[in-house]
């Protein structure tokens, strides 16, 4: 699914266009009663931002996946999804979009493929209880602190001792304000956005130190990391409890992990496109999905 070395792409799209008959309708590939004709093909090619054969393989997978499992993704979660990335680059989204070749469109087109792979490895890759247990063992579910950052080990020490006259979240909220010197936080008193451990923001060391934490505690020491030291305050810690009142929240983060290999990602394409039953009508592009056959199946199903 990689980006093909531009210049590329024109040279694909005309071998193509030459491997398919003249009418607009010719057909690309089929798939279970579905067709890719060829002016869709060469629609698609006009605004793409990847190679000729990447851009049929996307297109296929497209239309396998909304096959196979398009009742189960709404265009109000697209919708939400989208608004949620546009908030977040607020008034650089427009220009985040142009820099990426797409369109309001073609982004909510690729967020509803993307959903939709989310549902089919649910659906072809089931958890085991061997790997529920793999993951409990690194499992801290998310709780909420709020931090003083300082660059000296004394002045966190200092801090420190000032807490021990008063454990309050509004003393707290005034020392972060007065002290910090992360900008980002400091005004609200140091609050961190709630963390687990699937988390990979934050420095290791402060984690270790937060998730030991219980409700209300703070850390009796300075938390060195490469930002200087920490005082750290647990505002909510609800506990790590007992494997079985986690197991949604364990399958929750497999399957996010998952959703990041492309190995399994991979493994899952290649059931949902077997399924398809593709056939390529250009011989050109007879080996476009050739990158899924060697992929054992086995992987998604155990």
């Amino acid at each position: 699914m990689k980006k093909w070395i531009a210049g590329l792409a024109g040279i694909l799209l005309a071998v193509t266009l030459a491997g398919c008959s003249s009418g607009d309708s010719a057909t690309v590939a089929n798939m279970n009663g579905a067709k890719i004709t060829k002016q869709e093909y060469y629609d698609e090619m006009k605004t793409s931002s990847v190679g000729g054969e990447a851009t049929l393989r996307n297109m296929i997978l497209a239309k396998a996946l909304d096959q196979q499992y398009g009742k189960k993704v709404t265009t109000k979660q697209v919708t939400k999804q989208y608004n949620a990335v546009k908030k977040s680059y607020g008034t650089s989204f427009a220009s985040a979009l142009e820099q990426n070749g797409l369109t309001t469109k073609s982004f909510k087109e690729e967020i509803r493929t993307s959903l939709l792979s989310e549902v089919a490895l649910k659906d072809l890759k089931k958890v085991t209880q061997k790997q529920l247990d793999t993951q409990w063992k690194s499992y801290e579910p998310k709780i909420t602190v709020q931090h003083i950052l300082v660059a000296k080990k004394a002045k966190a020490e200092d801090i420190i001792k000032l807490l021990a006259k008063d454990n309050t979240e509004k003393n707290f909220n005034a020392l972060a304000k007065k002290y910090s010197t992360d900008t980002g936080t400091a005004t609200s008193g140091g609050k961190i956005a709630a963390f687990d451990n699937t988390d990979t923001s934050l420095d290791s060391d402060f984690k270790t130190a937060a998730f030991k934490l219980k409700q209300g505690e703070y850390t009796t020491t300075p938390v060195k990391t490469t930002y200087g030291y920490h005082v750290i305050r647990s505002i909510k810690n609800p506990g790590k409890g007992k494997e079985s009142d986690h197991t949604k929240e364990l399958k929750e983060q497999l399957y996010t992990t998952w959703e990041s290999d492309s190995t399994v990602m991979t493994s899952v394409m290649k059931q949902v496109l077997e399924k398809a039953n593709v056939s390529i009508k250009d011989k050109d592009l007879s080996d476009v999905l050739d990158v899924y056959t060697s992929t054992s199946s086995s992987t998604a199903s155990n």
